[in-house]
């Protein structure tokens, strides 16, 4: 049964997954250049390994966040003040890595858009 508390992780995977779309249409269509310098020659080489790479992370990425979740509800004393800090610290986490994912996809919208224009 599908939980509420996974909606986050498929959010991250949802954003991961529009960046990479946005990435290769943009590389592949327009001659844009991946940024990041870790995988930037792999898209160029290899389209099908850097999809397959991406998507890995951001599966990946989302999992560690269910996990970190499930490990921490099964804390003893969820009143503690290092409970709550480290809820605290996935919520920040969370909310930053969507907000950076979320910049990037406009980013690469715009650069599209303003290729198309």
């Amino acid at each position: 049964m599908f939980e509420i508390k996974f909606i986050p992780s498929l959010v991250l995977v949802l954003m991961g997954t529009m960046d990479c779309l946005t990435t290769v249409i943009g590389t592949v269509y327009f001659g844009t250049v991946e940024l990041n310098p870790l995988i930037a020659g792999l898209i160029n080489t290899n389209l099908t390994a850097f999809v397959v790479l991406k998507l890995t992370i951001t599966v990946a990425v989302g999992y560690v966040f269910v996990l970190a979740e499930r490990t921490l509800m099964k804390s003893l004393n969820k009143s503690s003040r290092s409970f709550k800090l480290t809820q605290n610290f996935l919520k920040v986490a969370f909310s930053g890595l969507t907000l950076f994912l979320l910049v990037v996809v406009i980013n690469n919208i715009f650069v599209i858009i303003k290729l198309l224009a």
